[in-house]
């Protein structure tokens, strides 16, 4: 292609648009030597009807809560008298199948190390329950005594209890949220799909908002739009009331005035680099990115101003202690901007990894799920009284469970190894059954009974309460597979 005299001197630095531009998008990072691994579908063929007369779904938000490093479902809300009652045995000799021997166990494990090399996940010697639990509510739920708050929602809540997953590591924190093992061709967020499918309810907040994470460089697939474009990706926003955006704010001596000026001098300056680059989509998305920056000023500080919080709801979520204020300033900051029209909010409550016990499980367990247990009940309970529950979605997951068996690598005498044959998550809100049970592990809490549900049929049930089929927002030239589809969870809807 032949270059223009302007096209040079945009791309050589010398041209203003060039330079005010090439500095902004150096600044976040939009810059990098050779071209995208994957090009954004041009614009016009990705936007598919998003029209909410045209949506049956009965949720208009989602709040995705996800727990990085895999709580154990034993311990949390699957619990097994079996391994009490086979404690120090092996699986051999207890009166049930050995799950190892199972063919769900090949069938549905994908190991990255060669599979005779691979320890994990078989450990043998059955480990006892570290905690006791009782039936709740009206509906009789067993839920282990970690969650004593959480416990008394029971009855406005949804187990899932026989998902599985194929990546016995940590990379399974991007595959829950793109459905895709880490050897596979990677594909977009739950979130950015949501993104992608949605109009907006708030012009001067973005549609998917994450909170808290991903923490990592290597999870941020985690809100990644990938293909679909840069502008459906998950928007990261602090809790800081004084720095809330990660761009955008003013000096500290420039006033409203002059920075609306500024913006609008790299408005014009944007229009004309995407004269010159019409086709660079990614481009395009930056400039969307930036007026929505400038718009977020006054609306986002007003979303996270958790000090206009009454005194009552603050201590609801646990601000006022600090074991649970991280967690509940973050729910907290999840209610507010689903209250204010955002789609998608992916709230990361507890540091990367953190629940992963190998060692010492019932002092971390004890611990992190005090940290959580009163802030995601006061979540269920606020949006119940302020009527948002009904229209508002509620995830609560994690990348796995945790094995039945006792982990011994490196000496381990209180521990249990990465689990994805079998864990368990919960749905709550618009469109759900409440008090309700789906599905189930085996005996000693090993396999996902059935068909069970991979993690992409999380994303079916998603995108269907929020009116949307996955295979609507197919893209031209992304054939996906089957199983990237997913399939919608049709026992735990109403």
């Amino acid at each position: 292609m032949t270059s223009t005299r302007r096209m040079f001197l945009a791309d050589f630095g010398m041209g203003f648009t060039g330079l005010a531009l090439g500095s902004m998008l150096a600044h976040d990072g939009v810059i990098r030597a050779g071209s995208p691994s994957s090009s954004p579908v041009p614009e016009g063929t990705m936007e598919p009807p998003n029209d909410p007369q045209k949506r049956t779904g009965k949720a208009k938000s989602v709040i995705w809560v996800f727990l990085s490093g895999g709580y154990s479902h034993l311990e949390t809300f699957d619990p097994k008298p079996a391994l009490n009652d086979y404690a120090g045995k092996t699986y051999q000799e207890t009166p049930f199948p050995n799950p190892v021997n199972s063919q769900l166990h090949k069938k549905r494990f994908r190991s990255v190390p060669a599979e005779e090399i691979n320890v994990r996940d078989v450990y043998p010697t059955v480990y006892p329950m570290q905690v006791g639990w009782k039936k709740c509510g009206q509906s009789g739920i067993e839920v282990t005594d970690w969650w004593p708050h959480l416990s008394q929602c029971v009855d406005d809540l949804c187990f899932v209890r026989n998902m599985w997953t194929t990546d016995n590591d940590h990379a399974a924190e991007n595959q829950i949220h793109t459905g895709r093992h880490r050897l596979d061709e990677t594909q977009p967020s739950i979130g950015a799909w949501a993104n992608y499918g949605l109009g907006s309810f708030n012009d001067n907040l973005p549609k998917f908002v994450v909170l808290g994470g991903p923490t990592r460089s290597d999870t941020r697939q985690s809100i990644d739009s990938f293909y679909l474009g840069p502008q459906h990706a998950g928007v990261p926003l602090t809790l800081d009331p004084k720095n809330p955006l990660p761009f955008g704010q003013r000096f500290e001596k420039q006033s409203v005035d002059e920075q609306a000026r500024e913006f609008e001098l790299i408005g014009k300056l944007n229009g004309l680099a995407g004269a010159i680059y019409p086709e660079d989509d990614e481009l395009r998305a930056r400039i969307r990115a930036y007026e929505l920056a400038f718009r977020m000023q006054a609306s986002v500080p007003d979303a996270i101003d958790l000090a206009s919080e009454t005194e009552a709801t603050r201590k609801l979520y646990g601000l006022d202690q600090d074991a649970t204020k991280v967690a509940g300033e973050r729910f907290l900051a999840a209610r507010r901007l689903v209250e204010r029209g955002v789609r998608f909010v992916q709230v990361f409550p507890s540091a990367y990894g953190v629940w992963d016990s190998h060692q010492k499980l019932k002092e971390n367990h004890t611990k992190l799920c005090a940290s959580i247990d009163l802030p995601i009940a006061g979540l269920i309970a606020d949006l119940k009284q302020r009527g948002l529950l009904e229209s508002t979605l509620v995830v609560f997951c994690t990348e796995f469970g945790r094995t039945p068996g006792l982990e011994k690598r490196g000496g381990g005498i209180d521990g249990r190894d990465h689990h994805p044959n079998g864990f368990t998550i919960w749905f709550a809100g618009a469109g759900i059954k409440r008090g309700h049970v789906h599905g189930e592990t085996d005996e000693l809490g090993y396999h996902a009974l059935g068909e069970g549900h991979y993690v992409t049929d999380i994303h079916a049930t998603v995108l269907h309460l929020l009116g949307l089929d996955s295979r609507s927002l197919e893209i031209p030239g992304r054939k996906r597979l089957e199983i990237d589809h997913g399939k919608v969870i049709e026992d735990i809807l109403v």
